[in-house]
């Protein structure tokens, strides 16, 4: 089940549009609303390749965020995260210092890594993109996450909740993160490329009472 309606054709006329709107499937006109991210159901992680060989996994264990979904008109839905810098986990208490450290995020002087919708898509089917801007330490740059809908579901706690997963890759020196060692055999000890994963769950906010 798609969550936003196909984006209409430039060339549509009014008529058409109008037909459109009227014709919203009511399971998805039901998805719009204010959500706010589930962070103990969430996860946002990150895949880097390390000394040219091997892949290091990480994620970050406290962020928040919301997002507005339009169960009719993508354009009219956003994203908000931010994502604590000192919650960086990778399974190794000397490797998390160093990222945090001033070689990288230096999390004492930028705590915040912050996400700000643009624009949202449908790409096709249950898949979207959502662009917007990504902002570490002090560089703000354009990013496109393509994300899939996962489905709607009420928890046994009647929590209404709607669920998303995908990514996207980034180039870490476009942020500023730079710091690299050379390797005797050839090659840098941290990949520039990186490779950002979501998995989202989100609860929607209860109706304002009359």
């Amino acid at each position: 089940m798609a969550l936003f309606n196909r984006k209409n054709d430039d060339t549509a006329t009014a008529a058409t549009a109008a037909t459109t709107t009227a014709t919203v499937d009511p399971a998805l006109a039901a998805l719009t609303g204010d959500y706010t991210i589930d962070p103990s159901h969430s996860s946002i992680g990150f895949t880097v390749r390390h000394a040219m060989v091997t892949n290091v996994r990480g994620s970050f264990g406290e962020h928040e965020g919301s997002l507005k979904l339009d169960g009719g008109n993508p354009a009219d839905s956003t994203v908000s995260i931010d994502v604590k810098i000192a919650s960086v986990d990778t399974g190794i208490a000397d490797r998390d210092g160093h990222l945090v450290s001033g070689d990288f995020f230096d999390a004492e002087k930028f705590p915040l890594m912050t996400f700000r919708s643009t624009s949202t898509e449908q790409l096709g089917g249950d898949k979207y993109r959502v662009t917007g801007d990504l902002t570490i330490k002090d560089v703000t740059r354009p990013l496109a996450i393509d994300l899939e809908f996962n489905g709607s579901a009420t928890d046994v706690y009647g929590n209404e909740r709607v669920g998303f997963e995908g990514g996207t890759e980034i180039l870490r020196s476009d942020w500023g993160l730079t710091w690299n060692a050379a390797l005797e055999t050839g090659g840098v000890m941290v990949s520039d490329k990186v490779k950002l994963n979501f998995d989202i769950s989100a609860i929607k906010a209860a109706a304002p009472q009359a």
